[in-house]
C-alpha cells in the first residue's frame, strides 16, 4: 500500500479547541480590589492594609491592583468614601431625612442617632476608619455625609428652635464621634444582639436629651422633653 494511502485512512485529529478569552472588567476588577480592602480594614484596621495585601485577596496580581490603586493611601481613601456613601444612604435617603426642613430634622433626632449607631455596630473598624480619616481632613466637606450632616446641623442653629450661638462643626464633631465610640462600650459590656440593641437605643436617647438641653430650646418641644423624661425615669439609672 502507497505511503500516501496510509496516510490517508488515518483520522483527522480535531485541533484543540481555544478557551474564550477572558472579557476585561476594569469596573469589576476595582470592585474585587475595593472590597478586598474593606474585609481587610475590618479586620487588621489601616495599619494592616497594603495594595499587596489586597491584591492577593482579591485574586488578581500586584500589577494589575497598582493599575487602580498606586499607594495605600489611594486604598483608603476609597474605602471611606464608600463608607461615607454607604452611611449617607442609611441615613438620609433611607430615612427620608433629605428633603426635611431643618425644625423637623430635630423632632426626628432620634431614629437618625439610632441609624448612625446601627451602622457604626455594623461597621465598627470601617466606621473608626472612616471617622479618622474625616476628623485629619484637610477637606471635611468633600466628604458626601459629612457636607449633608454639618450642613444641617448649620441650617437648624440657625432657627428659633436651636440655643443662640451654637457650633455646628463642633456639635457635628461631638455627635459623631461618641456615636463611632459607643459601639467598642457595647462589644465589651453586652453578651447578646439584644443587650447590644438596648444599648444602642440607650445612648440614642441620653444623646437625645443632651441635645434637647444643650443645642435645642426644650420649651420648643414639651412633648418630647415630657417623653424623653419620661422614658428616663421608667428605666432609672445605668
Amino acid at each position: 500500500m502507497p505511503a500516501s494511502d496510509s496516510m490517508a485512512e488515518r483520522p483527522r485529529q480535531a485541533a484543540p479547541a481555544r478557551r474564550p478569552r477572558r472579557k476585561r472588567d476594569p469596573e469589576g476588577t476595582r470592585e474585587a480590589i475595593l472590597e478586598a480592602a474593606r474585609e481587610i480594614l475590618a479586620k487588621d484596621g489601616k495599619e494592616g492594609l497594603s495594595v499587596a495585601q489586597v491584591a492577593q485577596r482579591a485574586g488578581v496580581n500586584r500589577g494589575t491592583a497598582y493599575q487602580h490603586f498606586q499607594t495605600r493611601e489611594q486604598l483608603i481613601e476609597a474605602t471611606t468614601a464608600w463608607v461615607s456613601e454607604n452611611l449617607y444612604r442609611a441615613v438620609f435617603e433611607d430615612l427620608k431625612f433629605r428633603n426635611l426642613p431643618p425644625v423637623e430634622r430635630s423632632t426626628n433626632a432620634l431614629p437618625l442617632t439610632e441609624h448612625i449607631v446601627e451602622f457604626a455596630m455594623e461597621n465598627p473598624e470601617l466606621g473608626r476608619a472612616w471617622l479618622f480619616e474625616l476628623l485629619s481632613s484637610q477637606r471635611p466637606a468633600s466628604d458626601k455625609f459629612w457636607r449633608e450632616y454639618e450642613s444641617g446641623f448649620q441650617k437648624y442653629a440657625e432657627t428659633e428652635f436651636a440655643q443662640p450661638g451654637i457650633d455646628a462643626e463642633v456639635a457635628s464633631v461631638v455627635i459623631l464621634t461618641a456615636s463611632f465610640l459607643w459601639p467598642v462600650w457595647i462589644r465589651a459590656h453586652a453578651r447578646t444582639a439584644k443587650e447590644r440593641q438596648q444599648m444602642a437605643k440607650r445612648f440614642a436617647r441620653e444623646l437625645l436629651r443632651f441635645c434637647l438641653h444643650g443645642t435645642m430650646r426644650p420649651e420648643k418641644y414639651p412633648e418630647l422633653d415630657a417623653r424623653i423624661s419620661k422614658e428616663v425615669l421608667r428605666r432609672g439609672p445605668g
